[in-house]
């Protein structure tokens, strides 16, 4: 093994530099800020009154904030928001890029293709908070929306201030702006199917959706399930940014997160607890890298294919 590994750094030691970057960059901003983890193990480190290191010392080791965790009713209800919202994506929105992968493949005419690409793509460039602004403004008591259904004579509603229908519109408005992107992956592998396979199913007089069903989804199946396991991983992440920037008052009962809970304990104001808010997101990269591993094994058994 030793040899090995001694060969290969011989034949690409050209390449060595080239990774270096990488290496401390990674080193630097994703291993040595783990060092921050121990926090979970303190009581409540006052880094407001004393210097970090000092904080740190002063803080007594325990367990506690680990108990709080499955104890504290308030969280156990934000992690069922996360688990639900998270759910609600992945039932509803996965499958859609690759329908709309093979909708776009199918296109003969290019330069029609190519601007419905652009259409598609386009609103992923958008931050999270323009695209909140613009469906403020599109389902506000006044919007447009409301004006339709003023039509009726029905009585305006508040679509983002209603809390039964919050975790709907957090799915609605992710598809919106994420579908397009996420077909980008499904589109490429489709190009990398053998054309010879379609000439001869079209030879054996199979239609457009056998072809689709025989050879498409097949030949993309290992793209789809390393992309859903990718997905599984972040089951415990509904979407900090979009969720932070659509709570208000009226949904954050229904709405709140796992992530808006740990900014809102550890930056937001109030007693500022770090050592529950580290625990909290420490108990959440633990359960993502646990799922992670389990959706890769259960991949490579029965599809043969993984993240490794």
């Amino acid at each position: 093994m030793a040899v090995s590994l001694r060969a290969k750094f011989k034949k690409n030691k050209r390449l060595i530099p080239f990774v270096i970057p990488a290496m401390l960059f990674a080193l630097i901003f994703s291993y040595l800020p783990m060092i921050g983890i121990l926090i979970a193990f303190k009581e409540n480190p006052n880094f407001g009154r004393y210097p970090a290191i000092e904080a740190f010392t002063r803080a007594k080791w325990t367990l506690n904030n680990f108990k709080i965790i499955f104890s504290d009713s308030e969280i156990l209800h934000y992690l069922a928001n996360t688990l639900t919202i998270s759910i609600m994506k992945i039932v509803i929105l996965f499958p859609l890029p690759v329908v709309l992968a093979i909708m776009i493949s199918e296109v003969k005419n290019k330069v029609f293709s190519y601007v419905i690409q652009a259409m598609v793509f386009l609103p992923h460039f958008l931050s999270w908070v323009v695209i909140t602004g613009i469906f403020n403004n599109l389902l506000d008591v006044y919007g447009p929306i409301n004006n339709f259904i003023a039509v009726f004579k029905e009585n305006p509603i508040y679509f983002m201030g209603e809390p039964k229908l919050f975790k709907w519109l957090v799915v609605l408005i992710s598809g919106w702006k994420e579908i397009g992107y996420s077909s980008i992956v499904y589109i490429a592998a489709i190009t990398a199917i053998n054309q010879q396979l379609y000439e001869a199913a079209e030879i054996d007089g199979a239609n457009k959706f056998q072809q689709i069903w025989h050879i498409t989804i097949p030949g993309i199946l290992p793209t789809i399930m390393v992309m859903l396991i990718i997905r599984i991983g972040y089951l415990m992440d509904a979407g900090f940014e979009q969720i932070f920037t659509m709570l208000n008052s009226y949904t954050r009962e229904s709405g709140e997160i796992i992530g808006t809970y740990v900014y809102r304990l550890g930056l937001g104001t109030g007693s500022r607890d770090y050592g529950l808010s580290t625990a909290v997101g420490l108990f959440n990269g633990i359960v993502s890298m646990i799922l992670i591993l389990l959706t890769n094994a259960f991949s490579k058994k029965k599809f043969g294919t993984g993240l490794w």
